[in-house]
Order: structure tokens, then C-alpha cells, then sequence
């Protein structure tokens, strides 16, 4: 290995990182990263100063295209897109390289898809990556100062009417046990107190699982639904178990059908403590194998 590839390699999971943030997808990021490889290859090393900044830049600018695109593809989606979940639990790992992408929260990464590419770029180096704003004025084009009012502008949309991306993992994980247990139970003013006034459910079927092809927004909305699920499966034949794991992070339930991942679970409070947000990904494209 030359050393120029070894400095790539090391900067990998930091692309890899990167460039999940941005598109909310592991081929997408995948395939970003390999991009930024095939132009450091070509790239005259002798002539950059800044190696890691130069990687960085590269890829923050090539995953801003794919976003763009993605985001064109996505407006003849099936019903909510959501991002891609990082899965571990005991029988299922994450490979290296996206170790460091899974402290990305997938409340977050939705949440981002309010901002525009140039937006989510700049909040994301600023705030994942410490990037100065000369590195983010680099990328994005734009000065300095505007680069500092894109990032402000940032936080203020993320924390409009959206959940908490800064709950303790005790906090998530007891919501989603109170969850669980009360959906297991089909009791349904139980289910109906633990959700906020304004939470809302997605679900990501992708056309190829069952799921809502609209939000939920309400308590009553969410817990009418999840009754009529639950009673349903309840009267199935098919084997399922669930377990818990993590999902980018957080805590998370899996439930397996015949041994085959089939759903990943997942939440987020909201400023009064009740669900605020619930995630749940259904389209077998998006989930471990």
C-alpha cells in the first residue's frame, strides 16, 4: 500500500461519516466515498497542503450533487422516505467503516431533509466535523459570514416543532419499552398518553412492505393504527420475535419474521418528555440482511 493510499484509508470513516450524514444512505455514501477516491487518485498530492481538508472538500461537494439527485428521485417515492438505519445488536454488526456514521441519529438526519444540500453541508461540517468557516466557504462557494448565517439558519429550522436529538439514550429506551409494552398489550389509552399533542409517525415501506403511505400526526391518529396492527399480528401465524438494538446509536427494537429482519424501531422525545417522533423502516432494501 502506497502512502498516499494509506492517508485515504485512514480518512475513510470520516468520508464514509460524511458523506451517510448527507444522503441518509449507505450505497449513497459508499459510492460518494469511492468517487472522492477515484479524484484523489488522479489528484496532484504533491500540490495539497491540507490533505484531510482536501479529502473532505471533495466529498462534501460530490455528495451535494448526489443529494440533489437523490432528492429529484425521492418525489415519486412510495409513501415517507427515511433514512437508512445503522443497526447493531448482538446478532448484528456494523462494519467499520461505518462506525463513526452511526452517531449520527436518524431524528437528526431526517430532520435535516428541511435543508437545502448547501445547508445540511455546512451544518454538518461545522457541527460533526469542526470545520472552519474558510474550509465550509471553500466548499460551498459563499462567504464566510454567509456561511456562518447558513449554519444559524440551520439550527433554527432543526428546532422548529421538531423531537429532541440530544435525549440520554436511558430516556429513549424507557419511552420505547413503555411503547412496546402497552402496543404488546393492545392497551390503547396507555399507548395513547405517551405521545406528544403534535408527534408524528412515519413509515418507510418503500413499496415492498407494508406501511403507511402518509404521516401520522396525533396521538389518536398513531394509536388507532398501531392498535389495529397489533391485533392483526396478533392473530398471525408467521413467527416473529423482537430484540432490542441500537439504531444509529440509540436505542432501538428489531423484530424478526422467520428469522429475517423485518422492521427497525425507533424514537425520539419531545420538550415534554413523550414521543415526539416515531421511526419505523419496513423496506427491505433499507434493512440488515
Amino acid at each position: 500500500m502506497t502512502a498516499d493510499t494509506a492517508l485515504f484509508e485512514a480518512e475513510r470513516p470520516a468520508l464514509t461519516a460524511l458523506c451517510y450524514r448527507m444522503l441518509g444512505e449507505r450505497a449513497g455514501a459508499e459510492d460518494a466515498v469511492q468517487d472522492t477516491w477515484l479524484r484523489w487518485e488522479r489528484a496532484d498530492h504533491e500540490a495539497i497542503e491540507n490533505p484531510s481538508a482536501w479529502l473532505r472538500r471533495t466529498a462534501t461537494r460530490i455528495a451535494i450533487d448526489a443529494l440533489r439527485s437523490a432528492r429529484a428521485r425521492r418525489e415519486t417515492y412510495p409513501g415517507p422516505w427515511l433514512p437508512e438505519p445503522l443497526v447493531e445488536s448482538e446478532s448484528l454488526g456494523i462494519e467499520a467503516r461505518f462506525e463513526l456514521a452511526q452517531e449520527c441519529e436518524l431524528a437528526l438526519l431526517w430532520a435535516m431533509e428541511r435543508l437545502s444540500p448547501t445547508e445540511r453541508a455546512a451544518f454538518i461540517l461545522r457541527e460533526a466535523f469542526d470545520a472552519g468557516y474558510d474550509e465550509i466557504s471553500a466548499v460551498t462557494g459563499k462567504s464566510q459570514a454567509a456561511c456562518r448565517q447558513m449554519v444559524s439558519r440551520a439550527h433554527r429550522r432543526l428546532q422548529e416543532n421538531g423531537p429532541r436529538f440530544d435525549a440520554p439514550p436511558a430516556e429513549v429506551a424507557d419511552l420505547l419499552q413503555r411503547f412496546v409494552a402497552a402496543a404488546n398489550a393492545l392497551d390503547h389509552d396507555a399507548a395513547l398518553s405517551l405521545f406528544a399533542p403534535a408527534a408524528a409517525a412515519y413509515t418507510d415501506g418503500g413499496k415492498k412492505a407494508r406501511a403507511a403511505l402518509r404521516p401520522l400526526i396525533g396521538p389518536e391518529d398513531i394509536t388507532q393504527v398501531l392498535m389495529a396492527v397489533m391485533a392483526k399480528a396478533a392473530q398471525a401465524t408467521t413467527q416473529w420475535s423482537v430484540e432490542p438494538s441500537l439504531a444509529n446509536g440509540a436505542p432501538a427494537i428489531v423484530r424478526r419474521l422467520d428469522g429475517r429482519v423485518d422492521l427497525v424501531l425507533t424514537l425520539a422525545p419531545s420538550s415534554d418528555g413523550r414521543i415526539g417522533w416515531l421511526y419505523a423502516m419496513r423496506n427491505p432494501d433499507k434493512l440488515p440482511g
